[in-house]
């Protein structure tokens, strides 16, 4: 009689908790799914079982697959099959199509062109552009000898369509960072580089009762502030914030910041990140002694215009730092687009994620199981099983830039940022540590982490992890008692000291707060 998979995988999971060994599977790549698990007698199935009867998982989905990195084999499933929201474990699926479409030396290209005495700007979705990057394009036009623009400023984006925002993103996180808007011309204010983002600066005044200080990084014309904020006493709790107005360019500062304290930065989105770009380069064009007649209007460069200045970006195998490891959601979105654009000439989300969806199909994952709607994973219509997050892990392994993008992913318990990432305060001081690579994921009642540990034995694993519709506002906890117990396992038996996997610390202020069940890095706490 052959058994079914609902049969099957409670059969074995029930058997791997008393210690029945199995024999491994064959396997030549990916694993064949109507295979038995290969589990040892080690008593790491009666261990994972104990940490997912966590109360705090009481009603709620988990789904956990470990695999042998080398083989394939199955070393633990629990409901591996179910499809979940990944959050941004879907950035597993972007950033992997990017490298395979794109290429890791791929560069996005910022111009400039003359054209019918008009000046067009035109972009090409990149989201690494800072206001310097802005600020050298202009003199590289003064330099060409350019000094009147009779026309106007012409600020394309027509590499990707005008929808700024993804499928099913909640309305009430458009004003946060995270959740910014996608444009080809876009903006960002720091070396994090979050497009589409102005930074808010909240500084006390003087004395206690005096207005707060408050300036705008990069500091422009197109998003205006309105200042309620004052200074507290010395001591005294700081509650300042700034959020911007829904469907405006407005940034309300409110609250209170103490006297004597450091500034506060709080990040919020600009509404039509074109229109910002268009008028910072306006600025920039003006400081180096350019004049442009006719303001600024919007439209597609024509054929046949002269190149006056031209920027690259970074190398997409260096974008993956900053996007994998501070989780970046608009690289994400930027890149899906980017993809659209390069496999069937339409920069939208739908030719984008369908691009990511073959590139998983191509690397042998069942994708008739996979729904993605965004790049980032941010949209709840996103679906995909733990077991397609491992066969994912799995198959790259064989790719030529695999150790650029390896590298790229959060490493356990490194306490440096761009080291350490999402994951750097987790798991410190524990087998896990500077040991485990992985994609965290994290929003209200959606929980993921995947990638790849060294257990104690010397087998390489890869896992994934998702938890859904949990009433606790983090699982990180039980994720890293997962962690540690495979960091911990020897190949016959799994010898974890959890008191040894200590809460993740994380710094507190107004957006972490707010939004205390979102990514560390996008509260900017971790």
């Amino acid at each position: 009689m052959k058994l079914s998979r609902d049969v099957l995988v409670p059969l074995v999971t029930a058997v791997l908790g008393l210690g029945v060994a199995f024999a491994p599977a064959a396997s030549n790549g990916l694993l064949d799914r109507g295979a038995q698990p290969a589990a040892a007698a080690t008593g790491l199935g009666a261990q994972l079982d104990r940490i997912l009867a966590d109360p705090r998982l009481s009603g709620a989905q988990v789904g956990l697959e470990v695999r042998d990195a080398k083989t394939g084999d199955v070393l633990y499933d629990h409901d591996a099959g179910e499809r979940l929201l990944p959050a941004s474990n879907a950035k597993l699926a972007t950033s992997t199509a990017a490298m395979r479409i794109l290429g890791p030396d791929h560069r996005f290209t910022t111009s400039v062109l003359s054209s019918g005495g008009n000046l067009y700007l035109r972009g090409t979705g990149d989201p690494t552009m800072l206001g310097t990057d802005y600020d050298a394009l202009a003199k590289s036009v003064a330099d060409s000898g350019v000094q009147v623009v009779r026309g106007r400023l012409v600020a394309d984006d027509t590499y990707f369509d005008d929808v700024r925002l993804a499928p099913f993103w909640a309305w009430d996180d458009e004003p946060y960072y995270y959740d910014g808007q996608v444009s080809a011309l876009s903006v960002a204010p720091d070396t994090d580089y979050d497009a589409g983002s102005v930074i808010v600066n909240i500084a006390p005044g003087a004395k206690a009762g005096d207005p707060a200080k408050v300036t705008m990084t990069p500091p422009n014309h197109y998003v205006h502030i309105v200042n309620r904020a004052t200074t507290g006493t010395s001591g005294s709790s700081d509650t300042s914030d700034a959020v911007r107005r829904h469907g405006e360019n407005v940034v309300d500062v409110t609250g209170s910041i103490p006297a004597g304290s450091g500034a506060d930065e709080v990040w919020a989105t600009v509404w039509d990140p074109t229109g910002l770009v268009a008028s910072l380069f306006t600025d920039a064009l003006r400081r180096h002694g350019v004049r442009v007649l006719g303001g600024e209007a919007r439209g597609a460069t024509p054929a046949g215009a002269r190149t006056v200045a031209s920027h690259q970006s970074m190398t997409l195998g260096q974008m993956l730092t900053p996007f994998l490891k501070l989780s970046n959601n608009m690289h994400a979105e930027h890149l899906a687009k980017t993809m659209g654009r390069a496999v069937s000439g339409e920069g939208t989300w739908d030719a984008g994620t369908a691009a990511i969806t073959d590139e998983m199909k191509k690397l042998g994952l069942d994708t008739s199981q996979v729904r993605m709607v965004d790049g980032s994973g941010l949209s709840r219509a996103d679906l995909i099983s733990p077991e397609q997050i491992t066969d994912l892990l799995l198959a790259v392994q064989d790719e030529p830039w695999f150790q650029t993008w390896y590298d790229a992913l959060p490493i356990a318990g490194n306490p440096d940022r761009m080291t350490g990432g999402t994951l750097r305060n987790r798991m410190r001081g524990t087998p896990a540590a500077n040991n485990m690579h992985a994609k965290t994921g994290s929003m209200t009642s959606v929980s993921a982490l995947s990638g790849y540990v060294t257990a104690a034995s010397g087998e390489k694993l890869v896992f994934s992890m998702i938890s859904n519709d949990f009433l606790s506002s983090s699982m990180t906890s039980v994720e890293d008692q997962v962690g540690v117990t495979l960091a911990s396992y020897n190949g016959s038996g799994a010898t974890t000291d959890l008191a040894r996997a200590p809460a993740a610390r994380q710094e507190t202020n107004a957006m972490q707060r707010r939004h205390p069940s979102v990514e560390c890095s996008w509260t900017k706490s971790c």
